[in-house]
């Protein structure tokens, strides 16, 4: 694969006609080594997020050697890995796929939220003795921009009964939960886990391991969340008042949190009318979450000549497609001099941008380069050391804001001499569109 400096460095070397797909494994390594570092447990990536093979090797390269898996393909993929620790977190699964998983790939570890999956599980394995099982718990999702609960997790009510008989099964109990994705608030994870707690109680069993699940939110212009200590901190506040604390694993499921920095999509401005473009990537592409998750996007005009940098000017942008809903209403701020052949750079896409693109209207294909510049956005630091934080007085980590110079040129547009990262200013103060429609995100 192709390596450059930045998005400019890419222009003056061609005019791809597909739009790009322009990874950053350094974004995804430190952020991986930020997780290892600072997470009181055991981490595992949810593969679901991005499967990019370039993505995955930086995430083994920092040494994650665990991962979430919800599908018999995921775990074909994610086995190939030397030494990795598979754990199958969907719920629900079918028979084929539970039977392939233990007996093929060496699954152990299997999620479940009723007595009917259970059954399923202790079926097809056999009756194996070998088993580490999770319960998963239902939870509020107040605190995240994507709720998620509703299709998967048992009530705190039946929960009880059904500790009590996997503990007959299992060699290892667990529990796991999950607050939504892009959650913004640390105390989302410290509430789930008191209600694990009193779980616990409820039951009076011994539960080996805690699966937090995923949930860790990465920054966009329109979600500035706390720093990712905040969040350890209260994970590690909670866990301390469970009864189970001393024999218990903590295991958590980052995914948005590892790789939204790591990605970004370049796409070429196809037509200007007012203030949309039309581009060549949208809602059927690598941004369906900025058309039906109200997500916004930092942009930035990719100039290979010096241009007119202000003013700036708020866009809507169209996808490709003939489909009308392919529209993206942002809004992105870009130099208001935009036109036709321009380039684009959207970043942020590394969280379920390719994962999600299909071929509708036989679009869906993209170039794929490496970029070695620093994300437009960061919740860590630009160093790629496991210690990405800043001590505090009181010895504990906290993770470093992107620098200020990082927006030094201004917001909208990348000059040819300077490819400093800087998102989408000012914030906008409009709620997100109701996220109800997409829920497909553990």
């Amino acid at each position: 694969m192709d390596v450059f400096t930045s998005a400019v460095d890419l222009l003056r070397d061609r005019h791809p006609e597909r739009p790009v797909l322009a990874l950053r494994p350094h974004a995804a390594r430190r952020a991986a080594n930020w997780f290892l570092a600072n997470f009181p447990g055991r981490v595992l990536y949810a593969a679901k997020a991005n499967d990019a093979s370039v993505i995955m090797d930086a995430l083994v390269e920092a040494g994650v050697r665990a991962f979430d898996v919800a599908s018999l393909v995921e775990i074909e993929r994610v086995a190939r890995i030397p030494d990795a620790e598979l754990y199958f977190m969907n719920p629900i699964k079918s028979r084929g796929a539970i039977v392939a998983a233990y007996r093929d790939f060496g699954v152990r570890s299997f999620a479940f939220d009723s007595d009917e999956e259970l059954d399923k599980i202790v079926q097809e394995t056999g009756g194996a003795h070998d088993l580490d099982l999770f319960l998963r718990l239902a939870c509020p999702n107040t605190h995240s921009l994507i709720p998620l609960e509703g299709k998967f997790g048992v009530s705190s009510a039946d929960a009880p009964a059904l500790l009590l008989r996997t503990r007959q099964i299992a060699r290892r109990l667990g529990i796991t939960f999950h607050v939504g994705s892009q959650a913004v608030v640390p105390a989302a994870f410290g509430e789930a886990i008191e209600q694990v707690g009193q779980l616990i109680l409820d039951a009076g069993v011994i539960v080996d391991a805690v699966d937090i699940g995923g949930g860790f939110p990465s920054r966009y212009p329109h979600s500035d969340p706390p720093e990712l200590a905040s969040f350890m901190q209260e994970i590690v506040r909670a866990a301390a008042e469970l009864a189970v604390k001393h024999s218990c694993e903590l295991l958590c499921e980052p995914g948005r949190a590892l790789v939204a920095e790591a990605e970004s999509v370049i796409v070429r401005v196809d037509a200007r009318r007012g203030n949309a473009l039309y581009v060549n990537d949208g809602a059927f592409g690598t941004l369906f979450d900025a058309a039906y998750s109200g997500f916004r996007f930092p942009a930035r005009l990719v100039a290979t000549s010096r241009r007119k940098q202000k003013p700036l000017a708020e866009f809507a942008l169209y996808g490709p497609t003939c489909d009308s809903s392919d529209y993206l209403p942002g809004p992105f701020v870009l130099p208001e001099c935009v036109r036709e052949g321009d380039y684009i750079e959207i970043g942020q896409i590394g969280a379920y941008g390719r994962v999600l693109a299909n071929h509708f209207n036989g679009y869906g294909e993209y170039d794929e380069v490496i970029l070695t510049d620093e994300p437009m956005l960061s919740m860590y630091s630009s160093t790629e050391e496991p210690s990405v934080a800043t001590k505090t007085k009181a010895g504990r980590t906290l993770p470093s804001r992107p620098s200020s110079d990082l927006s030094e040129t201004g917001a909208g547009v990348a000059p040819a001499s300077d490819v400093s990262s800087w998102g989408n200013a000012p914030r906008s103060a409009r709620p997100l569109r109701d996220t109800r429609r997409c829920r497909m995100r553990p």
